[in-house]
C-alpha cells in the first residue's frame, strides 16, 4: 500500500472552512441532511450509469446506512453508491468546483454573524459537504468508485490541507467518517438520529439504516427509519408543509423554504407526476447565460438526469422541482428530449403548472408575490417576447411602477383607472424612476392627468414590444416617434398663435438641422413638450437610449442610431434664441449644441464631449453675467 500524499486546499476552500467553523453557530444538524443528500445522490447516479453500464450495477439493494459509534466517538455515513476515485476525491473535496466562490467568499463574509443566511449561502453555492465540520473535528472519507477495485481515504481536520492514500472497502461506495467534536456527542444519540432523519429525509427515495454501536462486540443491528417513498407520488393529502419544504432544501441544497409549491400528477395518454418550487432568493447565476436550468428528471421512479432544460423554458429557469415520467424510456438522452412529443406534452404541463404556482402566489400571498417579483419578474418578462403562447398569462402577472400610484401596479388596475377619452396605455422605459418622473417625454401626458408606468429593465423594450396590446388597448412609448395624444380643442384666437409659433420656428428648425447634421436624423416641433424647451425622441424601431448604450458596451454589433430632435415652439428660450438668430446669427450655434448636450443628460445619456460642453456653457454663463 503507498504512502498517504498531502494535498493542500485551494485557498477559497481554506477560506470556506474557516467560515464555516468558526463563524455558524446555529443549526448545526443540517450537515445530516446534506450527507444523507449527497449519500443519495450517489446512489442515483450509479442506477443511471448501470443502465448503460452493466458493470456499475449494484450486487443488493441500494441504500444510506448511518452508524453511531459512542466509544469511538464517531458517525459514518455510508452508501453503495457510484463512489469516487482518488482524483474525484481531490476536485470534490479539496477544490470548490464552481464559479462564483469569490462572490460566495464574500458573502459569507459579510453573512457570518448572522448563521441563517451563511448556512443559505453555503447550500446554494453547493459546498454543503463543509457543514461536516459544524460538528466533526476530522472527517475521513472512504471511497470505492463502482467498476474499480481499489479504494482511497481522504482525510482532514479542516486546517490547510487533507491527505489521500489508498483504503480497503469491500464494495462500492462511499463512507463518510465524521470525529465528532467534545461538545456534540449528541449526535450519537439513537433517538436523535432518528428524529433528524424523520425530520429531514424522510423523502429520501432509497433507505436510510441506522445503528448504534455499544460496548458490545456483535455486530449492530441496522433499522429503517425512513419511509423511502418519493414524495411526488403521495397524494398531496398526505404530505406536510414540513415535508414539502425539507424536500426542497434536499433538491436544492437550500437552507431556506421555498415561496411556493406546486404538487401534481397527470394522467391520460401520457402519465406522469410532478413537484415544482419557487426559491426564496435568487441563484447567484440567474443572469449567466451558461448557467445549467431545468427540472430534475426521473422515469418510473429512477433518476436519469439533473438540469433537463428542455422541460423548462429559459424564462422559467428559477423553477426548481422533479418530474417522473412513467412513459419516457429510461436511457432517454438529451437528444431524444429535444425532439420528443412526449417531451412537449411534458412540458407544456410544466410551464403550465409553473404559471398557475405564480398566479396563485400573485392571488393569495401578495406580499411573498411581491418578493418574488424583485427578484424573478425580469426573468419571467423575457417569456412575453419569446413565448407567443403564454404572453397573456404573463402579461396578467406584470407590476410597474407608476407616475400616480406609490409602490407596483398592474396593467388590468391601469385600464381600471384610465381617464375618459384615453385611448392608450402609457409608458416610459428608462434606467430608474427618478430620471423617468422628470423625463419632458411627460410633460403632455402629465398635463392630459394620464398616468404613466415606469419601465426600468433592460428587457422591458423588447417585452413591451412584443405585448403589444392589453385588454385591447394598445401599449404606447412616451418616447415614441408618433406619439398621438388627440387634438384639444382651440379657440380661433389660441388657432391662430399655434399657427404662428410654428411659422416663426421654421428658420430655427433649419438652424438646428444644419448645425447638428452630424448627431441627429430630424428636426421638428413637438406636440408632447409643455415645460422643456426641447427633447430626443426615438425614431420608429429604434432602440431605447439606455438599451442601445448597454449592447454597445456589450459589443453586440450595434450601431449608434441618429435620433430626432423636437422643439418647444412656445417656450421662451426657444422663442429667445429665433429673435437672437435674427440678431445674432453667430452666437446661436453654441447655444444651439448647448441644448442638445441638455437634451442628451435629460435623458441619461452622456453627453459627446463633456469638456467643450463645460466650457460652452462656462462661455455663455459669462456673456449672459455680463450683459
Amino acid at each position: 500500500m503507498t504512502e498517504a500524499t498531502s494535498h493542500s486546499f485551494k485557498a477559497e476552500v481554506s477560506q470556506v472552512l474557516h467560515l464555516v467553523v468558526n463563524s455558524l453557530y446555529s443549526h448545526k444538524e443540517v450537515f445530516l441532511r446534506e450527507l444523507i443528500s449527497n449519500a443519495s445522490d450517489a446512489l442515483d447516479k450509479r442506477r443511471f450509469e448501470a443502465l448503460t453500464d452493466p458493470k456499475l450495477s449494484e450486487s443488493g439493494e441500494l441504500k444510506i446506512r448511518i452508524l453511531a459509534d459512542e466509544k469511538a466517538k464517531t458517525l459514518t455515513i455510508s452508501d453503495n453508491g457510484i463512489g469516487m476515485t482518488a482524483a474525484e476525491m481531490e476536485q470534490n473535496l479539496g477544490t470548490i468546483a464552481r464559479s462564483g466562490t469569490r462572490e460566495f467568499l464574500s458573502k459569507l463574509q459579510k453573512a457570518k454573524e448572522a448563521s441563517e443566511q451563511g448556512l443559505q449561502l453555503i447550500g446554494q453555492f453547493g459546498v454543503g459537504f463543509y457543514s461536516a465540520y459544524l460538528v466533526a473535528e476530522r472527517v475521513d472519507v472512504v471511497s470505492r468508485h463502482a467498476g474499480h477495485e481499489e479504494a482511497q481515504r481522504w482525510s482532514s481536520d479542516a486546517q490547510e490541507s487533507f491527505t489521500i492514500a489508498e483504503a480497503v472497502r469491500p464494495e462500492a461506495g462511499t463512507d463518510v467518517v465524521l470525529y465528532l467534536k467534545e461538545d456534540q456527542a449528541e449526535f450519537l444519540k439513537a433517538q436523535r438520529l432518528r428524529d433528524l432523519v424523520r425530520r429531514y429525509s424522510d423523502y429520501i427515495g432509497h433507505p436510510i439504516e441506522l445503528a448504534v454501536a455499544g460496548e458490545s462486540a456483535e455486530a449492530p443491528k441496522f433499522e429503517r427509519i425512513n419511509q423511502a417513498s418519493a414524495l411526488w407520488q403521495r397524494s398531496p393529502s398526505d404530505v406536510t408543509e414540513e415535508q414539502y419544504s425539507e424536500f426542497y432544501k434536499h433538491l436544492v441544497h437550500d437552507f431556506e423554504p421555498p415561496l411556493a409549491h406546486r404538487h401534481f400528477k397527470v394522467e391520460g395518454t401520457q402519465l406522469f407526476a410532478g413537484l415544482l418550487f419557487l426559491p426564496r432568493r435568487p441563484p447567484f447565476d440567474l443572469y449567466d447565460p451558461n448557467a445549467k436550468h431545468g427540472v430534475r428528471l426521473h422515469v418510473r421512479r429512477v433518476f436519469v438526469m439533473d438540469d433537463a432544460e428542455e422541460l423548462l423554458p429559459k424564462f422559467l429557469r428559477f423553477v426548481r422541482g422533479v418530474i417522473d415520467s412513467e412513459d419516457l424510456p429510461l436511457n432517454v438522452s438529451r437528444e431524444l428530449l429535444q425532439d420528443s412529443k412526449l417531451v412537449r406534452v411534458i412540458k407544456k404541463q410544466v410551464v403550465n403548472h409553473s404559471l398557475s404556482m405564480i398566479e396563485s402566489l400573485a392571488a393569495d400571498k401578495p406580499d411573498d408575490f411581491l418578493k418574488f417579483w424583485g427578484d424573478f419578474g425580469a426573468v419571467l418578462k423575457e417569456g412575453i417576447h419569446f413565448e407567443l403562447e403564454h404572453r397573456e398569462r404573463i402579461a396578467k402577472l406584470l407590476r410597474y411602477e407608476s407616475s400616480t400610484q406609490s409602490g407596483l401596479t398592474t396593467l388590468g388596475d391601469y385600464v381600471s383607472r384610465m381617464k375618459e377619452g384615453q385611448s392608450a396605455i402609457y409608458y416610459a422605459t428608462g434606467t430608474s424612476r427618478s430620471l423617468l418622473e422628470s423625463s419632458p417625454h411627460l410633460e403632455a401626458l402629465k398635463k392630459r392627468g394620464y398616468e404613466v408606468l415606469f419601465m426600468t429593465d433592460g428587457i422591458d423594450p423588447f417585452a413591451v414590444s412584443s405585448l403589444g396590446t392589453f385588454a385591447d388597448k394598445p401599449l404606447v412609448s412616451a418616447m415614441d416617434e408618433k406619439l398621438e395624444l388627440g387634438n384639444e380643442t382651440l379657440s380661433d384666437d389660441e388657432r391662430k398663435a399655434d399657427e404662428e409659433l410654428k411659422k416663426n420656428a421654421e428658420p430655427l428648425i433649419q438652424r438646428f438641422s444644419a448645425v447638428l447634421k452630424d448627431k441627429i436624423k430630424e428636426v421638428r416641433l413637438s406636440s408632447r413638450l409643455t415645460d422643456s424647451p426641447l427633447c430626443l425622441v426615438v425614431p420608429e424601431g429604434g432602440l431605447a437610449p439606455h438599451i442601445e448604450r448597454l449592447m454597445m458596451a456589450r459589443q453586440m454589433g450595434v450601431v449608434p442610431q441618429k435620433r430626432i430632435l423636437e422643439l418647444n415652439p412656445a417656450h421662451p428660450l426657444i422663442v429667445g434664441l429665433e429673435r437672437k438668430d435674427q440678431e445674432d446669427p453667430a452666437s446661436v450655434a453654441q447655444w444651439i449644441e448647448l441644448l442638445y448636450d441638455q437634451a442628451l443628460i435629460a435623458e441619461g445619456s452622456p453627453v459627446d464631449d463633456p469638456a467643450a460642453f463645460a466650457q460652452r456653457l462656462t462661455r455663455l454663463l459669462t456673456q449672459n453675467a455680463q450683459a
